[in-house]
């Protein structure tokens, strides 16, 4: 039991260590630690539990950690791999909240910033690519991408009622 609270706070902690760029640059940090290394989601679960996810309000990876702790090693499960999820972070933002606020107009920081914001795009765009299109089986599903997309993209919809509208046309269609 002590090496499976170990294995998930340690997981969590590479997730949290590794995670740059907000909520969905994690995906496949999350996805590679807790379905290809560990196993304690398969693929399919993996995809539904963030489907889950979304609906609730919170980070992406507190989410994670919770289901996959909890499923792992019940509530215990769900502390450690939340304590290893926020450890790193909460770490390093102490020190570079200080370090920043000496070097924030430096034009080197300025650049860093902007190239890993860019690739935190390339990150989210290929988790999104590997989660419509390698799992998606039917014309139904890409229509609901689609809507997805316009409602946010065109319609400046909140993300709250863009999910609330999927429910209903994914009950209607799928």
């Amino acid at each position: 039991m002590i090496e499976n609270l170990f294995n998930l706070f340690w997981a969590f902690v590479k997730v949290g260590s590794l995670s740059f760029g907000g909520a969905y640059s994690l995906l496949p940090i999350i996805e590679k630690e807790v379905v290809k290394n560990h196993h304690w989601l398969s693929n399919d679960e993996f995809l539904r539990v963030l489907g889950i996810v979304e609906i609730f309000p919170g980070a992406i990876s507190i989410k994670f950690a919770t289901y996959t702790g909890y499923k792992t090693a019940g509530i215990l499960g769900a502390i450690a791999a939340n304590l290893g999820n926020i450890f790193t972070p909460a770490i390093l933002i102490l020190f570079s909240a200080y370090i920043y606020a000496i070097y924030e107009k430096n034009p080197v920081v300025t650049k860093a910033f902007d190239g890993i914001k860019y690739v935190i795009v390339g990150m989210i765009a290929a988790i999104m690519y590997q989660y419509a299109v390698k799992n998606s089986n039917h014309w139904q599903e890409f229509v609901l991408l689609a809507i997805g997309i316009s409602l946010i993209l065109f319609f400046k919809l909140h993300p709250a009622y863009v999910v609330i509208i999927g429910a209903v046309i994914g009950i209607l269609i799928l």
